[in-house]
């Protein structure tokens, strides 16, 4: 594999267009209008490794037409009839707007960390362009990203490397005093449409003197999402804690405030940390965007492994948590330990959550009200195994929001939500295999 140079007249290129297109709002949410009628939509699925419904046997994709997607008497057998791409384990799956073009970076295996974009045909055709990139020599072998709501032009990855203590033995500074544990963070700007690295950044990233010699710090980076003026990065991170004398990482341990990383953009310079006092767990995510910029111009964020369940944190225009807003899933849905799996912002103050509840795997889909900070349980056949931990896309196209229901091993459907109303419609049958499940629609 080629070495991907940095081409800086065409990185400055790209922050022009960055900064000619500042003023474009349609960056809160993927502008799939009802003008894309015609897209096509993807359904994904994963492929059982050694335990069912662990993912870790690959992903397969299958395209069909909207009409089809909401067709009860369709049927899909993504495993049977669909393309496998590219990647060891999960692929990361991102979708261009119109839905014609897939991207994805490879996680894991001798091809990590390669982009790779296809062309969708309908059915399992999907042809792979010859635009391929590997961003692995910067961000590893298993970087997390996503793709900017940018216009397709975006894609941002992420990854830090395991957490070492400043005294560590065998280094310059052996002998000093403990301070931290700290990775190296890489922050990594990928060029979609003309496919090649136009940014990156290494550096560690802080937290407060006292905060690290508690033994806090950033695990992982993930879900990257643009605020309105296009000039900010608001990443999300998963915390650590590890034992200031032995360096092992602990369990268990009283959580700090839910904390974001901001960076310049597009320079990806200046890394800044915010603390939530509302939420008290990770906004990082797992396989999807945990982020979502409004349409009142500012950010909402989940939380995932929240002593006190997930919360919806808003983060507002001058990039700090607004901590007078609390929303608490928990509260909202009158039950105990909340677990965000994957969401979408839908417009309208409206989203969609799939989550999990009181200490069990069972998944269920919730219909969130972000200004009226209340959540209500979607009226869905809900089955024993249905499990949303892996779960990457919800689509949101128009007024439809489309969710694929399967558990582990069994048939399921796809559903579409009328995100105005709330009205559900069965759609085509996903027609799975033992071990499998489907991860997503895009």
């Amino acid at each position: 594999m080629k070495k991907q140079v940095l081409n800086f007249s065409l990185l400055a290129g790209l922050l022009m267009t960055v900064a000619l297109t500042g003023c474009n709002d349609t960056n809160s949410t993927e502008p799939d209008d009802n003008s894309n009628a015609d897209r096509w939509i993807t359904v994904a699925g994963a492929l059982m490794g050694t335990t069912p419904g662990d993912g870790n046997g690959g992903t397969m994709v299958y395209s069909v037409s909207k009409e089809d997607a909401k067709n009860p008497n369709v049927s899909i057998s993504v495993y049977e009839n669909g393309f496998g791409v590219k990647s060891t384990r999960t692929a990361r799956l991102q979708a261009s707007e119109d839905g014609k073009t897939l991207f994805n970076i490879a996680y894991n295996g001798d091809n990590g960390g390669e982009f790779a974009r296809y062309k969708v045909e309908g059915a399992g055709k999907y042809t792979q362009e010859d635009v391929t990139v590997n961003i692995s020599q910067y961000a590893g072998t298993t970087p997390r990203w996503v793709k900017l709501f940018d216009g397709d032009k975006t894609g941002i990855a992420v990854n830090v490397t395991t957490p070492t203590a400043n005294n560590a033995a065998g280094g310059q500074n052996a002998n000093a005093p403990f301070a931290y544990f700290r990775g190296t963070s890489t922050i990594l700007a990928l060029d979609l449409q003309n496919p090649k690295i136009t940014s990156y950044k290494q550096y560690q990233i802080p937290l407060t003197a006292a905060e690290e010699l508690q033994g806090h710090t950033i695990f992982r980076l993930d879900a990257p999402v643009l605020n309105k003026a296009q000039n900010k990065l608001i990443v999300g991170t998963w915390m650590q804690k590890r034992n200031p004398a032995t360096g092992t990482t602990e369990s268990g341990f009283t959580r700090l405030g839910s904390k974001a990383v901001i960076v310049d953009f597009p320079s990806l310079e200046n890394p800044k940390v915010i603390t939530s006092t509302v939420g008290f767990g990770d906004n990082s995510g797992y396989r999807s965007h945990n982020s979502f910029l409004g349409d009142d111009g500012n950010i909402y964020q989940a939380t995932q492994r929240d002593s006190k369940g997930s919360h919806i944190l808003k983060i507002n225009q001058n990039n700090e948590y607004d901590n007078s807003y609390v929303f608490s899933l928990d509260a909202a849905l009158g039950v105990k330990n909340v677990y965000v799996d994957c969401w979408k912002y839908a417009g309208n103050g409206i989203a969609y959550a799939l989550y999990s509840q009181a200490d069990s795997d069972q998944g269920y889909v919730a219909r969130l009200d972000l200004n009226a900070k209340t959540a209500t349980k979607v009226d869905l056949p809900y089955e024993e195994g249905l499990d949303f931990g892996q779960y990457q896309g919800i689509l949101v196209s128009g007024e439809e929001v489309y969710i694929a229901l399967t558990p582990v091993g069994k048939d399921g459907n796809i559903y579409v939500i009328n995100r105005a109303t709330g009205a559900v419609t069965k759609g085509a049958k996903l027609v799975n295999k033992a071990g499998n499940h489907y991860i997503g629609i895009f």
